[in-house]
C-alpha cells in the first residue's frame, strides 16, 4: 500500500492511464476484427473500406504509445496482403 502522498497520486494516475490505454487497445481490436470479418465474408469492397477505417486507429495507437510501431506495421501489412488476395 502507498505510504506517501506521491505514491498514492502515482497509483491514481496509473489507474486512469490504464483505463485509457485499455479502451484504446479495445478500439484497435474492434476495428481489426471488422476488417477480418469482411475478409472472411469474401467482400473485397467492404474489407477495403474497413481497412481504411482501421489504419488511422492503428496509427493513433502508435502515437499514443499503446502499441509499438513495428507491431502496427506488421498488422497492417498482413491485413493488406489478405485483402489483396481476395
Amino acid at each position: 500500500m502507498a505510504n506517501h502522498e506521491s505514491a498514492e497520486k502515482r497509483i491514481h494516475q496509473t489507474e486512469k492511464r490504464t483505463a485509457i490505454n485499455r479502451s484504446r487497445m479495445s478500439r484497435v481490436r474492434t476495428f481489426v476484427k471488422k476488417v477480418e470479418a469482411a475478409i472472411v465474408s469474401g467482400d473485397k469492397a467492404a474489407a477495403q473500406s474497413a481497412f481504411q477505417q482501421a489504419q488511422p486507429e492503428l496509427h493513433r495507437a502508435i502515437t499514443k504509445g499503446v502499441m509499438h510501431k513495428n507491431t502496427a506495421s506488421r498488422k497492417l501489412s498482413r491485413l493488406a496482403l489478405r485483402i489483396n488476395a481476395l
